[in-house]
């Protein structure tokens, strides 16, 4: 380095200059692991240049078709969510196929949860996560851009 020559400076962005947008992911077909590492980098920010691990810059996200997601290997079989009430013995386990059947949202959601950062800030950022286990979606005034992964 020059002995006249300026250091560079560091960018740091600001919270005001961060702008959202929204993303429209179609999982039809999409492997569940796959497509939901995309759906946390996006919401993190990770896919932009001005990522800051403390600044929520990141985009929002609509995931339609999550009712046609797949998995690969035998875990459709095994795979199960499990929750528990509160009370004794209130261990509940539900199987893939079942809550595919009944809540399919809730397959991509618990996936992306696990991925982000468990703060404050993550839940914040979780909650710019839309998901639609059909093909028709309310949020067109967002005006999402559509992207193939």
């Amino acid at each position: 380095m020059q002995k006249n020559a300026t250091p560079q400076k560091t960018f740091i962005p600001k919270a005001e200059k961060c702008k959202l947008n929204w993303f429209l992911l179609d999982a039809t077909g999409k492997t569940l692991g796959r497509l939901t590492t995309e759906i946390s980098k996006i919401l993190r920010g990770k896919h932009k240049p001005s990522f800051t691990t403390y600044l929520d810059c990141g985009d929002g996200v609509i995931v339609i078709n999550a009712g046609k997601i797949k998995v690969t290997g035998s875990k459709e079989a095994q795979k199960v969510y499990r929750y528990y009430t509160g009370f004794m013995s209130g261990l509940r386990e539900i199987p893939y196929r079942t809550m595919k059947a009944r809540k399919p949202e809730y397959i991509i959601e618990h996936a992306v949860k696990g991925m982000m950062p468990k703060s404050r800030l993550g839940k914040q950022q979780l909650k710019k996560l839309r998901i639609f286990a059909g093909k028709e979606h309310d949020l067109a005034a967002q005006q999402p851009i559509v992207v193939n992964i």
